[in-house]
């Protein structure tokens, strides 16, 4: 962990401006540049809403179940808006993440650039991205739903998320590094992941045992997170298992990706 924090001492104005140069190389020789950071998930998200609010139109409203006995029904698009934007933030943090050190093999194998910064700067690219759709979704829910305080517990979702797949990273990109067949496992796995966590539907409300199971993916710890600054106004507290079963596993993927960032870091420059 040190050594890792030590890295980054004294690159911090170097990690911004690449993070900055890692979101103009992306779109480099677009027309429009950095806006295709968000026009792909406007799409998307319009593809969606087509399918769901006008295709099926059994599914215009969704009844969301609160901590109590009561629900509450709020249209779908709403729904689906929320959960949608911390999952573009965690699928391009995963499979990006993944490959960012054979992407980036020039600052490993020709210059004398820490590792472990590669991983920070263009995450920190994706999250200027995330941080942009944000302010658009937020204006649509200040109009739809309206203000809260509970849409400061943002300001404590972003940043663990931020550091959670950094932490991830740390592990898969070594691991991608020395093998190309793990990088395609893990970009072949994002679909099902994304059904098996709940964007586009309430995890609480899934029948037993399927509730207390989706308390263990992580992912669906943030979709419901911004849901609860967002949507159901209600602190991030409440659900007491659903944090501690996070926590836990936040402790064991920092502890994994600091164990194999030192195990492999010394061998990336021979293997790239």
């Amino acid at each position: 962990m040190f050594t890792i924090f030590k890295e980054h001492k004294g690159f911090g104005k170097q990690i911004f401006l690449l993070a900055k140069d890692e979101l103009i190389k992306t779109y480099k020789g677009a027309v429009i540049g950095p806006l295709w950071a968000v026009v792909k998930p406007a799409f998307t998200i319009f593809v969606y809403w087509f399918a769901f609010s006008i295709g099926i139109k059994t599914m215009r409203s969704v009844s969301v179940n609160l901590t109590g006995p009561d629900t509450f029904t709020i249209d779908f698009f709403t729904f689906m808006l929320i959960g949608f934007i911390p999952w573009f933030f965690i699928t391009d943090s995963i499979t990006q993440g993944a490959k960012t050190l054979r992407v980036n093999r020039q600052f490993i194998t020709k210059v004398k650039f820490p590792i472990s910064t590669i991983l920070t700067y263009t995450a920190l690219s994706r999250l200027f991205v995330h941080l942009l759709l944000m302010v658009f979704m937020y204006a649509y829910v200040l109009i739809t739903i309206g203000p809260s305080w509970y849409n400061l517990q943002f300001f404590l979702y972003c940043p663990i998320m931020f550091i959670f797949f950094v932490a991830l990273s740390w592990s898969t990109a070594p691991m991608s590094a020395f093998s190309k067949d793990f990088e395609s496992l893990i970009v072949s796995v994002m679909s099902g992941i994304f059904w098996l966590s709940g964007i586009m539907y309430d995890s609480y409300s899934l029948p037993a045992p399927l509730d207390t199971i989706m308390l263990f993916n992580p992912i669906n710890f943030f979709v419901n997170g911004y849901r609860n600054c967002f949507l159901y106004h209600r602190g991030f507290y409440v659900y007491t298992t659903e944090l501690v079963i996070f926590l836990a596993e936040f402790v064991i993927v920092f502890a994994l990706g600091i164990f194999n960032y030192n195990r492999l870091r010394k061998k990336l420059p021979d293997v790239l």
